[in-house]
């Protein structure tokens, strides 16, 4: 009984490590149903890059358009090799959150969904911006041949 405390107190302790670092992230299903204060607080700023490894901040997320018609809309996001310029294709997008936290409306969220494309580095998603104003897109991926998450959040306008 005493070896399984141990090991359960030892495997929560690695977990808050890893939570504390960035390298694990409450995904946003869960944030997105958590009042906005308690989430703030249980997820880091992506935009903050001090503690990221050197290789993971050559790479970057860049918003194709950054104003959109408010309704249904596809958002096109091009994942970039910074020192390069040059595409990154085949990385694995595994967060996603659109919401309106640059109103002041962390609450307000938007469905995306995945899209199909043929462009290299260019990933789409599908969504509907209900309100006009500044939404904030929050994507985290994969790259393959790295270590650790590639996580930016970024902002559009939503005209009517």
């Amino acid at each position: 009984m005493i070896v399984l405390l141990a090991a359960v107190l030892g495997a929560t302790t690695f977990i808050g490590y890893l939570f504390g670092q960035g390298r694990l992230t409450l995904p946003s299903s869960i944030t997105a149903s958590l009042p906005p204060s308690l989430a703030a607080g249980l997820t880091r700023s992506n935009s903050v890059t001090a503690d990221l490894p050197t290789e993971l901040k050559n790479y970057a997320f860049e918003l194709i358009d950054t104003q959109a018609k408010q309704g249904e809309v596809v958002l096109a996001v091009r994942l970039v090799r910074k020192p390069t310029g040059q595409p990154v294709t085949g990385a694995i997008i595994f967060g996603r959150r659109l919401d309106m936290a640059p109103e002041g409306m962390p609450t307000m969220t938007a469905k995306l969904e995945p899209q199909p494309t043929t462009k290299p580095g260019v990933y789409l998603f599908k969504t509907d911006l209900a309100m006009e104003g500044a939404w904030q897109l929050s994507l985290a991926a994969k790259v393959q041949g790295e270590m650790g998450t590639v996580a930016n959040k970024l902002v559009l306008k939503a005209a009517p």
